[in-house]
């Protein structure tokens, strides 16, 4: 080299490298490669100087050195390569040098044959050699050597790789996850320096490549971050340690080592992801391979030209199993349909989401990829659907993690709530915290998705349970931040103002019940009233139960014991004794126009009378269909449901036989009451007004639906056996594991004059004919119904008496919910 810090002898080098490391000159990769071309440099003068043959012997850099960047402390990791005998004393010519200059070297001697009986025997080894790289003598030989390591790891490729991902695992295992630790492991934790070499280790096998947006960043920022920890400490550790992130973070000018923290964690998720995209790409193209799945190219997964659907181009015919309107799966993930418009579909990505998680799949890269550059930001206030959608995406529990990160890997979670940037990857410098604030949130619904059958309300909680902390990223006392962040949040949702009222409510007392029931006197009636003055109602101190669990659970070990438990347990029975009966009762609203004339056609005629309304749901605007058209026919409301209002002359079955008919036809009801009325005093009349969505987009014929809901009433068409029929041949897949259904009868004070039965169960197709079928069958009369869909929570509430009008026995009450248990599975 011709630099002044070159040595121009051997014994030069110590006195040169500490020259460049002190050197105010530039940092990071310029000073990595010129640290390496330095030594570089001084090792090719070694092996001159110990008299090494021109031909048959080189001297190798592999590993980390191997790549051309050096790090102040990294080992040297050489290999002298040789053909055939060589001096005894050529190595420690070479050697002792090294260590006398106080190097620290990773040293090997052996043929090209030796290097790769080594590297099939050691995955490590192998690995090292991945990266080789020629640095003195014969030039042939060093490539000898590259050639032979890479057709053999290419060769070797579907029986290596599964290995190569295990220590991946077992390193995340033993050292978690770079992005959430406050003392990270720079190189070993998942999302580090380690698993960027696993990329381009499979890069090189030319199965798959990672997505390369962001990654060179996030490489050079990890190495950036390192390079000024091995400085600041004179060691060669990896661990960013509490002690030592301050003066990692002057040496790189950065403000504090909050700001360090967060800018690691970035580069970590970014390394993180690019990992799990590509592993899943290895993965379908071993099982291809292996007659596991359906053959794909021999470059399966093209990042940024994938075809429409945003998966993998296949050779020939893919399939393609709906799962929301515009989502299909393929290969294990969620892509786009052939069909689907992002451009006009600002709800897109949100149903992509939701269907994937569900469905405990993951969107695909090419997908996200795509919602991200061609979908337009949602409305303000959201559509309904919209947030219906975000709802069924937190109630999705563990399965909704990948799916967010994927969202978020592309910007798209701050797309939709603007506050998340503040927070996202701000790290909690608190010991009882694993996580950082977001992805704490992210846990803390995760929790709370297991708590759904608690409270009436699940899309609150999930909610709630989402934004609890969002006051985090601003000064001051994060409650109270974040129920003014909130209420705005709450709002551009679209929640009504009684909803962002609990949702304020529940951010800004997400931490009294546990502070109450752990600082207070439980048997002073002053703590009772203490809680009393803020939550006014049991369901929102239901609510705030669930929330304080999730967040404790979310938290981390020690911010929940069974000693807390029982703490808050006992506190918010107490409260609760304190507001029983405090509820407003709920008032029905008067029959519409159109639905008292529905009830005297019915009374008159005897039999049914109904009418169809078309509903835009994504607009929240209302049409009347054409005559004769399928309702949701004009492309410019774009509509997605059906409001329906059906009056029939009262009967056994009624509820569960309607409800069969909208599940055959793909119906999902988002929302559905029954009630009583005698227009002309000739008899009851049973009103159901319905809204339903249609589950892949495309509403049935209107005039198609009527008859099947006319044969269905008389008897004409076996609903039931025709949903069998359906679900024998097309049997759905398993989804995600979900709470069990809670069916249970209410207190005796919820109604004078029925027995009011409460389900809470996972909405799936046909629930609500099966509860209606359990109901007929168990010879109870459906007096008044409420149903309720809430993201993919069904809550429905049922006023039953016996054929003569009166509630039901408690005897009569526990088996007809037993019944309706059974049925649920």
């Amino acid at each position: 080299m011709s630099t002044p810090s070159s040595p121009s002898a051997p014994q030069d080098y110590p006195a040169a490298r500490a020259a460049l490391l002190d050197a105010p000159g530039p940092a990071g990769r310029p000073r990595r490669t010129a640290l390496a071309g330095l030594t570089d440099d001084w090792l090719a003068g070694l092996l001159a100087a110990a008299g090494a043959p021109a031909s048959g012997v080189a001297l190798v850099a592999v590993g980390g050195y191997g790549r051309g960047e050096l790090s102040p402390r990294s080992d040297l990791d050489v290999l002298l390569l040789h053909e055939g005998p060589i001096a005894r004393e050529l190595p420690e010519r070479i050697w002792y040098p090294v260590w006398d200059a106080g190097a620290k070297l990773d040293h090997a001697v052996r043929t090209v044959a030796e290097a790769r009986t080594v590297a099939a025997a050691d995955l490590k080894a192998q690995l090292g050699l991945l990266d080789a790289r020629h640095l003195a003598g014969d030039g042939a030989l060093t490539a000898a050597l590259r050639s032979a390591v890479l057709t053999d790891w290419r060769a070797s490729a579907p029986a290596r790789l599964p290995e190569l991902r295990e220590l991946g695992r077992e390193r995340a295992e033993r050292h978690g996850e770079l992005s959430f630790l406050l003392e990270p492991d720079l190189k070993e934790a998942r999302g580090g320096l380690r698993d960027l070499v696993a990329l381009d280790a499979i890069a090189a096998t030319w199965l798959a490549d990672a997505p390369r947006d962001g990654l060179d960043a996030a490489a050079q920022r990890l190495a950036d971050v390192r390079d000024a920890l091995h400085l600041a400490t004179g060691r060669a550790t990896d661990r960013l340690g509490l002690q030592d992130q301050d003066q990692v973070a002057e040496r790189l000018g950065v403000l504090d080592a909050d700001t360090l923290l967060r800018q690691v964690y970035e580069a970590a998720r970014t390394v993180a992801y690019a990992s799990d995209v590509t592993w899943r790409a290895v993965d379908r193209i071993l099982a291809a391979r292996s007659g596991r799945g359906r053959r794909v190219g021999r470059l399966a997964i093209p990042f940024t030209g994938a075809g429409r659907g945003g998966g993998a181009v296949a050779r020939g015919a893919v399939e393609r199993r709906p799962l929301a309107e515009g989502v299909v799966e393929q290969d294990g993930e969620a892509v786009l349909a052939q069909g689907a418009r992002p451009a006009a579909d600002p709800v897109l990505p949100l149903r992509a989401a939701a269907a994937a998680a569900q469905n405990g799949l993951t969107v695909s890269y090419a997908t996200v990829r795509r919602l991200a550059a061609e979908c337009r930001p949602l409305p303000v206030p959201w559509p309904d659907e919209a947030r219906e959608q975000l709802v069924t995406l937190l109630g999705a529990g563990e399965a909704a993690v990948p799916v967010w990160e994927a969202l978020e890997a592309e910007g798209l979670v701050t797309r939709l709530l603007p506050d998340w940037e503040r927070v996202r990857c701000r790290p909690q410098r608190n010991a009882v915290h694993r996580w950082t604030v977001d992805r704490h949130l992210v846990e803390t619904a995760v929790r709370a998705a297991a708590m759904t059958r608690r409270v009436a309300r699940p899309d609150l909680l999930l909610v709630a349970a989402l934004l609890h902390d969002i006051g985090k990223g601003w000064p001051g006392d994060h409650s109270e931040a974040g129920e003014v962040i909130v209420r705005d949040l709450a709002a551009r949702m679209g929640f009504p103002p009684e909803d962002v009222q609990t949702l304020a409510v529940l951010v800004r007392q997400h931490l009294t019940l546990v502070d109450t029931a752990t600082r207070r006197d439980p048997d002073d009636p002053a703590t009772v009233e203490a809680i009393t003055k803020v939550i006014g109602t049991l369901p929102e101190l239901e609510l705030l139960h669930a929330l304080t669990e999730a967040d404790a659970l979310a938290t981390g070990p020690a911010a929940w014991s069974g000693w807390r438990a029982s703490l808050v347990d006992g506190l918010v029975a107490r409260v609760a004794d304190r507001l029983a009966g405090a509820g407003s009762p709920v008032v029905e609203a008067a029959p519409t126009a159109e639905q008292e004339r529905l009830a005297v056609e019915a009374a008159r005629t005897g039999g049914p009378a109904l009418a169809l309304r078309a509903q835009a749901l994504r607009t929240g605007g209302l049409r009347a269909p054409s005559q004769g058209d399928e309702p949701g026919a004009d492309p410019g409301a774009e509509p997605m449901g059906v409001e329906l209002n059906l009056a029939v002359p009262d009967r056994p079955g009624l509820l569960g036989t309607v409800a069969g008919v909208l599940a055959l036809h793909r119906l999902t009801v988002r929302s559905a009451s029954l009630r009583e009325l005698d227009p002309v005093g000739a008899g009851p009349v049973l009103l159901l007004a319905w809204r339903v969505a249609a589950e892949f987009g495309e509403l049935p014929e209107a005039a198609r639906l009527r008859a099947d809901l006319r044969r269905a009433l008389d008897g004409s068409l076996d609903v039931a056996r025709r949903l069998a029929e359906r679900d024998a041949a097309a049997p759905r897949r398993k989804g995600i594991p979900t709470p069990p259904p809670l069916v249970a009868v209410a207190p005796a004070v919820a109604s004078a004059t029925a027995t009011v039965l409460e389900v809470r169960a996972h909405d799936a197709p046909g629930l609500l004919h099966r509860i209606g079928r359990a109901l007929d069958g168990a010879g109870v009369r459906v007096r008044t119904a409420h149903v309720s869909t809430l993201g993919a929570e069904a809550v429905d509430s049922f006023y039953l008496t016996d054929p003569a009008g009166r509630p039901l026995a408690a005897q009569r009450a526990g088996e007809v919910a037993a019944a309706v248990r059974a049925a649920l599975g």
